[in-house]
């Protein structure tokens, strides 16, 4: 926990004041800690529009790496944890837990899926940033979503991995959970999505209209357990956020989903993040060369805590 205590008569405002103490917090973080209960002034949780009076004590939450300024590149600072589900000198797949962020725009985050593969890779031998080349993400996951994520070693897996993603040629399969049972058990769903970028999030639409991009969604269910059920998800397009929307548009939202989701279910089960998993990645065959260690190869990320619970009835 660390505190300061705000000494400018002129009221700033809260986000303003801990942007100034803790310049490597992002606005969206800042959110994020807020919503968790990890800023307090005075004993209390304000919104970060509130003007601090002289003398008001703000206290935060948050592990010290978090707010300490980094010296050096700011992967250094990231947590020294990642699960190499698969590696090998052109490509490093990691399975990502829920709530790290793949990466972070701004550049102030240091605790990111990126930032701990380069930390990762840096302690091998195989990264340092005097190089001048960096290896990088090739598809991304929400925060909330855990999973299997692609990490380029080279220029020419990066190429080639970009490739195999825009072409759909990589078969992506996801686990989830849904408040309430899609009927029928199996289908392919087709829609167009729609951005609000105000609002950052999507619509699902069943025609055309400006701005709106097709999506085809397969699923399959696996089990049942009370008013959830488990299923397979298949990823055809990539859109954002679109297993997370086209399931909540035929009434079956991902079970703690709090953008498209049951919020009240949410609460009385206690879900912090939505339960979707990027599960299985098979790759198609590949010419020798770049990556071609992964031709027809499937891997697979962890099963989901919730993958159990569902089969046994725990939760329901």
């Amino acid at each position: 926990m660390r505190e300061f205590v705000i000494t400018d008569a002129s009221m700033p405002r809260l986000d303003s004041a801990l942007l100034a103490q803790y310049p490597q917090l992002s606005p969206g973080r800042l959110h994020k800690y807020l919503r968790e209960n990890k800023i307090k002034v005075d004993g209390k949780k304000l919104p970060l529009s509130a003007r601090l009076p002289r003398g008001s004590t703000v206290r935060v939450f948050l592990p010290d790496l978090l707010l300490d300024k980094p010296d050096g590149p700011l992967f250094l600072s990231a947590r020294p944890e990642l699960c190499a589900v698969y590696e090998d000198s052109d490509v490093l797949v990691a399975d990502k837990p829920a709530g790290l962020p793949v990466t972070d725009e701004d550049g102030r985050t240091a605790d990111t899926l990126i930032n701990r593969a380069l930390l990762y890779l840096y302690h091998k031998g195989e990264y340092a940033p005097e190089r001048g080349w960096t290896p990088c993400l090739c598809h991304r996951l929400d925060t909330g979503t855990s999973g299997l994520v692609l990490i380029a070693k080279t220029q020419q897996a990066e190429a080639l991995l970009l490739h195999l993603v825009k072409e759909r040629m990589i078969e992506k399969k996801y686990l989830c959970v849904t408040f309430g049972h899609p009927s029928p058990a199996a289908a392919t769903l087709r829609g167009y999505l729609q951005k609000d970028a105000r609002q950052a999030r999507v619509r699902i639409l069943d025609t055309s209209a400006p701005g709106a991009k097709d999506i085809v969604t397969k699923y399959k269910t696996l089990a049942v357990s009370g008013r959830l059920a488990l299923l397979e998800v298949e990823l055809v397009t990539g859109r954002t956020h679109q297993i997370r929307a086209h399931l909540a548009s035929i009434g079956c939202p991902i079970l703690g989903d709090g953008k498209y989701g049951n919020n009240a279910a949410n609460r009385e089960l206690k879900l912090k993040y939505q339960a979707l998993c990027a599960y299985s990645l098979h790759f198609p065959a590949l010419p020798d060369g770049s990556c071609a260690a992964l031709s027809g190869k499937t891997l697979y990320a962890s099963r989901p805590w919730y993958y159990a619970q569902v089969l046994d009835g725990t939760l329901k």
